[in-house]
């Protein structure tokens, strides 16, 4: 498959930290959430996501708040987090820290009360009496017409407000699968020479979407993980999606990986309901396969409860914010090892059935070593890989060794190591 567009540079070693403006403070706004941009920047940030911040429709409304993907504007700011000008503070001040900021954009469906249904109805599809259609069973929103040519230029054009009004830094596309992959690739041959080095994320594992997008999710890999610890499939199933990916996506295809975001804690449970124990080890995962780690509002302190999608459940910023510095290490290993940039992943086959997950990122000079247990029994097993050669530093620890091909793993279930080559000072 051809790639049309080169990606950012940034993605090569690159993280996303998605918030939820309503649920992040108590105040809810944009001014609460800047506060968090320095321990942010701290914590390794690089991309913020922000979920819908557009004015939410009240027609068919779930909850008393709504939906953030019932949007009644596309080109407005949803009062209840600020106004233009503080959304216009909360971009300068990431940016004067050097953190990207892009939204969540929805190309697909819009609120009943969509400021387009009274001027241009026909952007949406319509029932044999001539009603408004809502896409499945999603009652609170109505489906765009995609083949009307008018409102998918009225689409770009909201847009291109974003970035020319707020300099915006690029688009998660909700469901980007549900839009015609055609109006994407157009969407991004008209932003791209507006501002250099636009992001481009799309919720979708449609391989063809990278003909116009950077970052893909990996919800089947997810969803596998959760099979394995639930016990209904293997680790080397698990593993069998890795190479999938691999083998079926562009070489510059990005993958997102993670362990929550906004529909999996509301919907399905928070980390530790669907992971248990493993959640830590699988947020290592997370952050040090080849990929893009994503972290969702809370995930830091760790937050254990399920946030409501429909009402105020605020974050509990009070308590310990006990992740931070695993994160930290994470996402600066991340950021600073070159072996994000052109190192090349092995797994060892041979500990798998001892479900004992373990895998080297290589570059020329840089090694990141992964050992995650996952099973079920504290184990010491003598972990080989070739590029275990030369001194290692264990990322949480500190410890260092010198390495002659193996590793001495020993740890409980859902203990993990993460070690770096580096270089010895004289």
């Amino acid at each position: 498959m051809a790639t049309l567009f080169q990606p950012p540079a940034i993605l090569s070693n690159s993280n996303i930290y998605e918030v939820n403006i309503r649920q992040y403070t108590a105040e809810g706004t944009f001014n609460a959430f800047a506060k968090h941009l320095p321990r942010l920047k701290e914590m390794g940030v690089e991309i913020i996501w922000l979920m819908p911040i557009h004015p939410i429709g009240t027609v068919k409304r779930k909850g008393v708040l709504g939906s953030y993907y019932s949007i009644k504007d596309h080109e407005a700011i949803n009062p209840e987090f600020g106004t233009a000008t503080e959304f216009t503070a909360l971009v300068t001040a990431a940016h004067a820290l050097e953190i990207k900021i892009i939204l969540d954009w929805v190309a697909n469906h819009a609120a009943w009360d969509h400021v387009w249904t009274r001027a241009d109805p026909l952007f949406f599809t319509r029932d044999a009496a001539g009603n408004f259609t809502p896409p499945f069973d999603w009652d609170d929103v109505i489906q765009f017409d995609h083949s009307n040519a008018a409102q998918q230029v009225a689409m770009k054009k909201a847009m291109k407000f974003w970035i020319n009004t707020f300099d915006v830094d690029g688009f998660r596309a909700d469901l980007a699968h549900l839009t015609p992959l055609q109006f994407w690739k157009d969407a991004r041959t008209e932003l791209t020479p507006l501002k250099k080095d636009l992001i481009w994320l799309a919720e979708t594992e449609e391989i063809s979407y990278h003909e116009a997008f950077d970052i893909s999710y990996t919800w089947e890999w997810m969803h596998a993980t959760e099979k394995f610890i639930r016990k209904e499939i293997s680790l080397q199933d698990c593993v069998n999606v890795l190479a999938k990916y691999k083998n079926a996506f562009p070489e510059n295809a990005s993958r997102l990986f993670f362990t929550s975001n906004h529909d999996e804690n509301s919907w399905n449970g928070t980390e530790y309901e669907k992971y248990g124990l493993y959640a830590k080890a699988m947020a290592v995962f997370s952050c040090t396969y080849p990929g893009i780690p994503l972290v969702y509002s809370g995930q830091e302190l760790p937050n254990r409860k399920r946030l409501q999608f429909f009402e105020k459940d605020k974050i509990d910023w009070e308590k310990e914010i006990a992740l931070q510095e695993f994160y930290r290490k994470l996402l600066s290993l991340h950021k600073t090892s070159n072996a994000y940039r052109s190192g090349s992943v092995s797994i060892s086959e041979n500990f798998i059935e001892k479900n004992i997950f373990a895998y080297t990122l290589a570059g020329e000079a840089d090694v990141v070593a992964v050992i995650l247990n996952l099973g079920e029994t504290t184990v010491k097993e003598t972990i080989v890989m070739e590029k275990l050669i030369g001194p290692f530093c264990d990322l949480f620890s500190g410890e260092t060794a010198e390495l002659k091909g193996q590793y001495e793993f020993s740890g409980e279930a859902g203990d993990y190591v993460v070690l770096e080559k580096y270089l010895p000072t004289e």
